[in-house]
């Protein structure tokens, strides 16, 4: 297994539905084993469908209090992944300032999808099980939780 970061901060565009759902997510599987963080570039509530779909999978979101990257307390972080254009943008200004690691994952804002109430819980599902594999891929833990 590789050296994993001490610490990875979670950016997308409004912090209420992708990187509070990855930062759930590898809370979930590292426990205390990794700090994590998210933000995005602007704040915005957290999204019931996000709620809806971790819940599914008994994780519990609702607590999640969206912030900016201005707003962030800690800014010493390993690596930096971002999930939309616009967070990727600000990763990168970010690590003007600091030594740390930017990836670039690139995900569907499920929040774009029109149509039924299943229709927009699925699509935020298949975000949610995006994340859970890339997440599992690059930080590999036997004895992980199942999920």
């Amino acid at each position: 297994m590789a050296s994993q970061p001490g610490s990875v901060l979670f950016c997308c565009t409004q912090n209420s539905i992708r990187s509070p759902m990855a930062e759930a997510l590898l809370k979930y599987l590292h426990g205390r084993r990794i700090y994590v963080d998210s933000v995005g570039v602007r704040a915005s509530e957290i999204d019931g469908f996000a709620i809806a779909a971790m819940d599914e999978i008994g994780i519990d979101v609702t607590k999640h209090k969206s912030k900016t990257f201005e707003q962030l307390e800690d800014t010493s972080f390993d690596l930096i992944i971002s999930l939309s254009p616009e967070a990727q943008h600000s990763a990168v200004e970010m690590t003007r300032t600091m030594a740390c690691d930017v990836e670039y994952w690139p995900t569907m804002d499920p929040s774009l999808i029109e149509g039924t109430r299943e229709e927009r819980l699925e699509a935020y599902r298949d975000v949610r099980d995006t994340l859970l594999a890339r997440i599992r891929e690059r930080f590999p833990l036997s004895g992980a939780p199942q999920i």
